[in-house]
């Protein structure tokens, strides 16, 4: 079996995770999911046909949570932002696209923007932080769009402050720009920003969010912004292959996660730096000789953790720890940080939510132990 397969076993049958994540679940657990749909939508609605009935209330919903005329629902964030990138080069003019080197459409999306929409992305900074003020003013080039990823996750989960935030957009609008956030985990920054979404929102020209990093939704995503806008996204929509047939699925989910995991996120949040702390803590007690927690503070429910051991030996000690514990303390995948550094990324949801400090501590201390087991077996 492979290591992957393994850690799926070990985290479904594991008595302790800081996270649950559904994509993780059988389908009839996520079937039930919408056990809950009846409270927040007529089931005897005809189902949606081409985006109307329940997608057309999930649009509508999330426009007045994100204090916008309207949003558009899309079938994949990619889908999502390629559209909306699109238009705004059309409105200014303008193809190029200011964004950090880190961000998704440059790290995940196979050259996305010039493969299909004509964009060119200006790359601000390929720093592990967010871009700053000075950098948007001073690019050498013209731009018709600045990109902001809140949070940046490849950095760490990372958010500017309010003030840089408010900085930011400034600039661009000093430059001739629209401003468009990659809200993909808008969600859960409410809490660092220290605003309401519909604030932080109020920000940009456009702001695209996802139903299920944070929410746990079967998937999907919403650009909202302008109406005007937002009419020119539902007609590159259908363009680009989203106008499905039927969604009422998903959109119900999403519902559900606005509903249930929505109102959590702030106290994710806080427990996520409850756990982080004890994180670094237990390495501390375990003798480990350098380890990071990044951020320090979570700016969010997600962060990193880097240590001092090949990939392969963390994946491996944590798997087993799993296995033979039922604690799964690191529940994603390992990856090589540089020679001889491990990385991995932490998420704290409701499961977490039962750990205490000293449950983290207790568990970071074996997880060491199980990598001294492994370094020994491999040598």
């Amino acid at each position: 079996m492979s290591r992957y397969r393994r850690r799926v076993v070990a985290h479904r049958a594991a008595d302790r995770v800081l996270s649950r994540p559904g994509a993780l679940a059988t389908v009839r657990e996520r079937l039930a999911v919408l056990d809950a749909a009846g409270d927040l939508y007529d089931l005897d609605e005809s189902a949606d046909l081409y985006g109307n009935g329940v997608v057309e209330a999930l649009e509508e919903r999330t426009a007045a949570l994100l204090g916008t005329e309207a949003a558009a629902f899309f079938p994949t964030g990619t889908m999502a932002q390629q559209v909306a990138l699109r238009c705004w080069a059309a409105r200014t003019g303008n193809p190029a696209v200011a964004l950090h080197a880190l961000s998704h459409p440059e790290v995940h999306e196979r050259n996305a923007f010039s493969q299909l929409s004509g964009l060119r992305p200006v790359r601000l900074t390929g720093e592990a932080r967010q871009p700053t003020a000075d950098e948007v003013e001073g690019l050498p080039e013209p731009f018709g769009t600045l990109m902001l990823e809140l949070p940046l996750r490849e950095a760490g989960f990372v958010l500017p402050t309010w003030e840089e935030l408010t900085a930011l957009t400034e600039a661009a609008r000093e430059r001739d720009a629209v401003v468009h956030f990659d809200g993909a985990r808008l969600w859960e920054s409410a809490t660092y920003l220290g605003r309401p979404v519909d604030e932080i929102a109020s920000l940009a020209d456009s702001v695209y969010v996802s139903y299920y990093k944070s929410l746990d939704a079967y998937g999907g995503a919403a650009v909202a912004g302008p109406r005007a806008l937002v009419e020119d996204l539902r007609t590159w929509r259908h363009r680009y292959g989203g106008q499905l047939f039927q969604q009422f699925p998903t959109a119900l989910s999403a519902l559900v996660g606005l509903e249930r995991e929505l109102p959590r996120l702030p106290e994710y949040v806080r427990h996520a730096r409850v756990v982080a702390a004890a994180l670094r803590e237990g390495f501390a007690r375990a003798g480990v000789p350098w380890a990071r927690v990044h951020p320090e503070v979570p700016h969010t429910q997600e962060f990193q953790v880097w240590l001092p051991y090949d990939a392969d030996v963390a994946a491996e000690a944590a798997v087993r720890q799993g296995e033979e514990t039922g604690t799964l303390l690191f529940a994603r995948a390992w990856d090589r940080g540089g020679p001889g550094l491990a990385v991995t990324e932490v998420e704290v949801r409701a499961a977490g939510l039962e750990w205490t400090a000293e449950d983290v501590r207790r568990a970071a201390e074996d997880f060491v132990a199980r990598v001294g087991t492994v370094v020994e077996a491999q040598g």
